[in-house]
């Protein structure tokens, strides 16, 4: 029973990320230029993505899931700071506890790993 609930949990925290990633690469140009009104550089558009659909994937399959789940972790933070911190809007902050909520989540996975229905424990991987 645990091991498919850590591989349904692992599903459902990346599943946002997945969507996201995707949804980005359909509508790249919209996405360049809300980098561009949060007063970021619109280089990060690739790496965002890359991030977004590369962690998410490697998190489903739980390779390299514990430093995986750290630069996800720290997506979050960065995201809800940059993002989502307006203190007179209810739904932004809505949104920043959402992604604090989902940065909790990721330090539990990077300091548990991604259990026995992963790659890392298939490929006995050192730090997983």
């Amino acid at each position: 029973m645990q091991n498919v609930t850590t591989l349904v949990g692992r599903i459902l925290m990346v599943a946002i990320f997945l969507w996201g990633g995707l949804g980005k690469i359909g509508g790249y140009a919209g996405f360049e230029q809300y980098m561009q009104h949060l007063g970021l550089a619109s280089w990060l558009a690739p790496l965002v993505i890359l991030l977004e659909l590369g962690g998410g994937i490697a998190v489903v399959f739980g390779l390299y899931t514990r430093v995986t789940a750290l630069a996800l972790a720290a997506f979050c933070v960065a995201t809800a700071v940059l993002v989502h911190y307006h203190p007179q809007d209810e739904m932004q902050m809505i949104n920043f506890m959402k992604n604090l909520s989902m940065t909790g989540g990721f330090l539990v996975l990077a300091a548990y790993g991604a259990g026995k229905l992963s790659l890392d424990e298939r490929l006995k991987l050192r730090w997983r």
